[in-house]
């Protein structure tokens, strides 16, 4: 399996930490804004990240690929099979791909990618709007985290993935929790970012980014 796409991506980077957190092999390629990778481009047409290629499977879109994975590798899969539990993970997975990211890209775009990629400054306001909005994602989390430490099943599975994944970008771009208004988040983003499927991962973004 080949995935396509930038690492900072908070999609690409979910993806990565489900394959990864499910021992699936992958070769991961790199791609950058605007990039031609004709690969890419056949397996996304409309640029979206990540692209997968399986065989002669072509795939885009972060959750496209994870059910599909989950399909395809039904045991020890990351989505539960009851119906509540699975339909939170579908929600959560929601939540991170568009309310999360939303907020934590808004940060990130303008603090990171604009002025370091794109060479050109970025919007202080529309940061500063994203900082405002990532307030009530980070109320409902704390107010919601269960003692287990996991949001679905006492286990990890997807909405784990896909709620913490934007907050590496939030961070990278400044963003950082009181740890006296939210220590139950603090703690959650500690333990699920320290595991394998992301730390490596996070390291080298930092690196890459020259983010101490």
């Amino acid at each position: 399996m080949i995935l396509y796409g930038a690492p900072v991506s908070p999609f690409v980077r979910k993806v990565c930490a489900y394959l990864s957190e499910r021992n699936l092999e992958f070769e991961q390629v790199f791609v950058g804004l605007g990039d031609p990778n004709p690969g890419f481009l056949a397996a996304s047409p409309f640029r979206k990240m990540p692209a997968l290629t399986d065989g002669d499977y072509q795939l885009s879109d972060s959750s496209a690929i994870i059910h599909y994975l989950e399909a395809k590798h039904p045991e020890g899969g990351l989505i539960p099979a009851d119906p509540q539990l699975r339909g939170k993970s579908v929600w959560f997975d929601e939540f991170g791909d568009t309310i999360v990211t939303a907020a934590a890209g808004k940060m990130f775009f303008n603090r990171v990618v604009s002025p370091r990629f794109l060479k050109k400054p970025g919007d202080d306001a529309l940061a500063a709007q994203g900082e405002a909005e990532m307030l009530p994602v980070c109320d409902y989390l704390e107010r919601i985290i269960p003692e287990s430490g996991f949001l679905v099943g006492d286990r990890l599975t997807l909405a784990d993935l896909a709620t913490a994944s934007p907050f590496v970008n939030a961070s990278h771009a400044g963003f950082s929790l009181d740890g006296a208004a939210y220590p139950k988040l603090m703690a959650y983003l500690a333990a699920i970012l320290a595991r394998p499927c992301f730390a490596s991962g996070i390291a080298s973004e930092k690196a890459m980014l020259g983010i101490g």
